[in-house]
């Protein structure tokens, strides 16, 4: 079992490499992810990496040496009709910064019939100050999951910014377990959760202070996902052959987002006594809310900024369509790219190879996570945040990717319908 985990990681690490590499996506798929991009969001538009990332061949096993990747063409996905009935097959994968990432021990895959009922039910994963929850809501079928990224910048006040993101986490999958408990009449709304999770924060002694960003979402069966987004971590929603929505992150200034804050106590007598500002304290109802309709097959990124610092939009499209095509997830026919009909096999336990952490998603989630990683500590290529740098900072000559916590969760919708 444990050789075929490591060969199934190792495959995902190749197809990181040949993302990056001189393996290019097809322009077909390139095209239509940029125009979905600039459609929504121009101003990433001129800040699409292009310099590789590379693996050293020496770290890939010889089985896999031959695999070839399909093509792809044009692409073709029913819209959900009305007896469309989704499930979202979800996993998460994580790694703090300065720690060495490891693929099988950082990983979660969400059982529904699994629930957090109460504040650290759980061990807090190994993501440094990054946070994530993944819970159904009440009994109504559907899930409410997303990221939280604690504000370093607190540590300078003594204070552990993990404290707040993870906490806030474990309010929110509690409440949505609990729904319809402490909620308006009608479905879930995720920035609901977002203020139920912030105030019992702020009530929380043992959690001193910090601040935190986070990206949530609220899925429902009938394929409705509705994301509040507060800060800059953020999501990206894709389907077949495009990039059907990314998140603009919310920022005061560069490298400023966002955040919801609880200032300590001992704090707020100092600034009573010698003044002081609360500038930057935003609170759940300042969050971006989004509605979005998923298709069989669709597949939604939720990511702190330790992975859209250093991946664009367009290199997690690569990723996760290599990884769709080579896996499984979707089937060239030769003349258009389609779900596979065996898509929901595919991300059940056990549902590729033998290890029953090996899902479609979890394998998608290492994916994002381990290229994010590599990117990370890859002093060659400008991502994202290095070339915000530049922009803004010319004198500052920041080259590289940015070390940080990394957090992803992934998402796999399925039409059980279909």
């Amino acid at each position: 079992m444990r050789a075929t985990t490591r060969l199934l990681v190792s495959l995902v690490v190749l197809l990181i490499a040949m993302s990056f590499a001189g393996h290019q996506l097809p322009r077909k798929l390139a095209a239509s992810a940029r125009a979905g991009l600039c459609s929504r969001s121009p101003w990433l538009c001129s800040a699409i990496p292009s310099l590789p990332i590379g693996v050293d061949p020496q770290y890939l096993p010889k089985s896999i040496a031959g695999v070839s990747f399909q093509r792809l063409f044009g692409s073709t996905t029913r819209n959900p009709s009305q007896d469309s009935k989704f499930t979202y097959r979800i996993s998460a994968s994580y790694t703090a910064k300065g720690v060495r990432y490891s693929p099988e021990r950082n990983l979660f895959n969400h059982n529904p019939f699994v629930r957090l009922t109460g504040k650290g039910g759980k061990r807090r994963p190994l993501s440094g100050q990054d946070a994530f929850f993944v819970n159904q809501i009440g009994d109504t079928g559907a899930v409410a999951f997303g990221v939280a990224d604690g504000v370093g910048g607190w540590v300078e006040s003594g204070v552990d910014p993990a404290d707040f993101a993870h906490g806030l986490c474990d309010y929110m999958a509690v409440a949505a377990n609990g729904y319809p408990e402490g909620f308006a009449d009608g479905p879930l709304h995720p920035k609901d959760l977002l203020q139920i999770g912030y105030n019992n924060v702020m009530k929380d002694d043992s959690i001193l202070g910090g601040g935190s960003t986070a990206c949530i979402a609220a899925a429902e069966e009938d394929g409705t996902v509705e994301v509040a987004n507060l800060g800059d971590s953020g999501f990206i929603h894709l389907g077949l052959n495009a990039v059907r929505y990314f998140s603009p992150p919310q920022t005061h200034a560069f490298n400023t987002p966002y955040q919801m804050s609880k200032i300590p106590k001992v704090m707020l007598e100092q600034m009573k006594l010698f003044g002081g500002s609360t500038a930057h304290a935003e609170t759940p109802k300042d969050s971006a809310v989004t509605q979005h309709k998923v298709k069989h097959g669709d597949v939604l990124v939720f990511a702190t900024d330790g992975v859209w610092d250093n991946l664009s939009p367009q290199d997690v499209l690569s990723i996760i369509a290599r990884n769709m095509t080579t896996l499984g997830g979707w089937s060239d026919t030769q003349s258009e790219l389609i779900v596979n009909p065996d898509i929901r096999a595919l991300t059940e336990k056990g549902g590729i190879g033998k290890s029953e952490n090996n899902t479609l998603q979890a394998l998608l989630a290492i994916a994002v996570t381990g290229a994010a990683k590599e990117a990370s500590l890859n002093s060659r290529r400008d991502g994202p945040f290095a070339k915000e740098v530049q922009k803004y900072y010319p004198g500052e000559n920041w080259h590289g990717g940015k070390p940080d916590d990394i957090c992803v969760v992934v998402a796999v919708a399925v039409d059980q319908s279909q």
